[in-house]
């Protein structure tokens, strides 16, 4: 065989496996689907059980804190005068509410449903990373080489930590529903938007800290991503909380859906330690790129809008975790902080990569 015909065969092999890879990309958003309406059951069939734990802990606690009645003796008769309700906002993680039963609010149906959409979850997690291997082999290269390929590959390490949680058992599975809709809209934006045919990396990117560089912030985001999802639901749930607490009444809707949640004193907890777990890690990130920056630019650090909007991230991560460890921030405040934090590592995944020319302008798009 000649080399030419050699080439073509490469070149036509490699076309092909980037046509299996489109292929099993939309094929796991095809089962994503399933899982996502198995989701909605799960939280539809929920919502019939009567739970009410969280009401019913507040209400006790609320009873608690009156003290005791005040009697007065009248002519013969005894009135009994209750104190004044005295209502005092507690500390973050302070109320001694229980978690709620997770998404299928303790009904069997609903239950079922959820079981059958973490299946569905876990078959469109392999098939997703079958299109991902197949993109890596069709450039013989690891795929983050442009936007599009980060897109699928942080998609699926997202997954990936959804799943490694409820393997340990953790009760996560009221996650499943926000996961699987933010991976569909994540699919989705690389299918139609992002989408960059299969080629070569920029002689800048041919170094061994592609692997070791790019696989930490990858992985690092969709931790961060996993921490955004629980300080936003802990936001929602400290007001229904402390609704309750104050005497008011929620809405339905906000009753069904909150009620089911941990309680937020568990919920900020989760956020706080997977967001410790993961900024060292991030630091290392950092560290890494500078590290690669040095060798294929000559300067460890050249104020690249990357690199300053990386740091920005871990001033932010740093600023919520002192933060989160002081008592005078710990709460609502703290959880603020951290969707400012999240917020920036977006702009750095999106922003700066679209929007802002610089020596990381190797989006693709």
């Amino acid at each position: 065989m000649t080399l030419a015909a050699a080439t073509d065969l490469a070149a036509a092999t490699n076309e092909h496996l980037a046509s299996i890879s489109n292929t099993l990309i939309y094929s796991s958003m095809a089962v994503y689907t399933l899982a996502f309406f198995a989701y909605i059951a799960e939280w539809l069939f929920g919502s019939r059980s009567k739970v009410a734990r969280t009401a019913a802990a507040l209400t006790a606690d609320t009873k608690a804190t009156r003290g005791p009645a005040v009697t007065v003796q009248q002519a013969g008769g005894t009135a009994v005068l209750e104190r004044p309700k005295v209502v005092v906002r507690s500390a973050a993680g302070a109320r001694d509410v229980p978690d709620g039963p997770g998404a299928h609010g303790g009904d069997e149906q609903g239950d079922l449903y959820g079981r059958i959409a973490v299946s569905l979850t876990v078959l469109a997690f392999l098939v997703e990373l079958a299109g991902v291997v197949a993109r890596a082999a069709s450039v013989e290269r690891a795929p983050w080489g442009n936007m599009y390929e980060f897109n699928i590959t942080f998609s699926t390490v997202a997954v990936a930590v959804y799943l490694a949680l409820l393997a340990l058992r953790k009760n996560v599975r009221w996650m499943g529903l926000f996961l699987v809709t933010t991976v569909l809209l994540d699919l989705g934006l690389a299918v139609t938007v992002l989408y960059t045919a299969s080629d070569q990396l920029v002689p800048a990117l041919h170094s061994y800290w592609l692997y070791i560089h790019v696989s930490t912030a990858i992985f690092c985001g969709a931790v961060f991503y996993v921490g955004a999802v629980a300080t936003i639901l802990y936001l929602f749930k400290d007001s229904y909380e402390n609704k309750l607490q104050t005497g008011g009444k929620p809405g339905s809707f906000a009753t069904s859906v909150l009620e089911r949640l941990p309680a937020s004193a568990s919920l900020d907890k989760f956020a706080y330690r997977v967001n410790a777990a993961v900024f060292p890690l991030w630091t290392f990130t950092i560290i890494a790129g500078a590290i690669w920056a040095g060798d294929a630019w000559g300067r460890y650090w050249n104020w690249d809008p990357k690199e300053t909007w990386s740091f920005i991230t871990w001033v932010a991560y740093a600023c919520y975790l002192h933060a989160r460890a002081t008592a005078g921030w710990k709460g609502r405040k703290a959880a603020y902080l951290a969707m400012i934090a999240f917020g920036c590592w977006l702009f750095n995944y999106y922003g700066v990569n679209i929007f802002v020319t610089g020596k990381h302008s190797y989006a693709g798009v």
